[in-house]
């Protein structure tokens, strides 16, 4: 929320600049008018239509420009947020999920979302059965593609604020052509219109440099609230992956290709689990109470070598 009030009163304080020297410039041309005096143009789009069709498709490109940044602007405060990149909801359903042991549940839970914190942890629970070095490399190469996705969308705004410079200058530079062949031909004669034409194409710079500011202030204030956000979201998938016991799921598949009866199995026992009857009455691989002497696991399938 502050963050939206502080863009707010920024484009108000740059409407505020151009709505009161669009007021003093007609304010100035209206006594040339009274005094007999060709009157300059009276509107933005007089000076577009006075300016011939390059200086009207450069303020084309200055409007679609705006058109842009604003755009980009309003997407990064909507997406920006903690409870979209790592909603609480969804935060307490996979710590649950988790603790309770049921990693496949976790890793659909993350599937049916689309956001910073379940596709990097989507990524980690698939190779939960890897060890523990292969889940933290999952998750910091999709940590790190999530953020590079939050940054490129940042940057833009970056780009519009070097080139809507750009943009403007070249609109004065057309202009300031015109203005000088005019001189060239007539002379001095008529110092009131030339000054009147430099004036014209100087507002395509300060068109330019309208957009290119408040550019360049969204951009570094959302390239230190990505920061911020991305931290937080890091920091909740860290505590729901730290107590897991990672030795105990070795070889379990999670994802897609999951199987509940998947594991490692013991050296010498020919693809069978040995368990000992005086020790445990829990299947070594789901976990699940079964009966000593049991065979095979009536939650998972898996067969099970009672020892005595």
């Amino acid at each position: 929320m502050k963050l939206q009030k502080h863009l707010a009163l920024l484009f108000t304080f740059f409407v505020f600049c151009a709505t009161a020297a669009l007021a003093q410039d007609d304010a100035a041309a209206a006594p040339a008018a009274a005094a007999g005096h060709d009157a300059a143009p009276q509107s933005i789009l007089d000076v577009i239509l006075h300016g011939g069709p390059m200086i009207i498709l450069i303020w084309l490109c200055i409007v679609v420009t705006s058109i842009t940044m604003v755009t980009f602007i309003i997407q990064l405060i909507l997406t920006l947020r903690k409870d979209k990149l790592a909603p609480k909801t969804l935060v307490d359903a996979l710590h649950n999920e988790i603790n309770a042991g049921n990693y496949q549940a976790a890793w659909e839970t993350c599937d049916a979302n689309n956001n910073y914190l379940a596709n990097v942890l989507e990524a980690g629970l698939a190779r939960i059965g890897r060890g523990k070095e292969a889940v933290e490399d999952a998750v910091a190469e999709h940590s790190l593609r999530e953020a590079t996705v939050l940054r490129t969308r940042n940057s833009y705004l970056s780009v519009i604020g070097v080139v809507s410079p750009m943009i403007g200058l070249l609109g004065t530079v057309i202009g300031m052509l015109g203005a000088f062949s005019k001189l060239g031909q007539s002379g001095i004669s008529d110092p009131r219109g030339l000054s009147t034409s430099i004036s014209e194409v100087l507002m395509a710079t300060a068109a330019g440099l309208f957009i290119a500011i408040p550019a360049f202030i969204a951009y570094y204030v959302f390239r230190n609230r990505i920061q911020m956000v991305i931290v937080y979201a890091d920091d909740q998938i860290n505590q729901l992956l730290q107590d897991i016991p990672y030795e105990e799921l070795a070889g379990l598949r999670i994802g897609e290709n999951f199987e509940a009866g998947a594991g490692v199995p013991a050296v010498g026992a020919s693809g069978s689990r040995r368990v000992s009857m005086a020790l445990t009455t829990n299947c070594p691989v789901c976990n699940g109470a079964v009966t000593p002497g049991v065979n095979p696991c009536p939650h998972c399938g898996s067969t099970l070598d009672w020892a005595g």
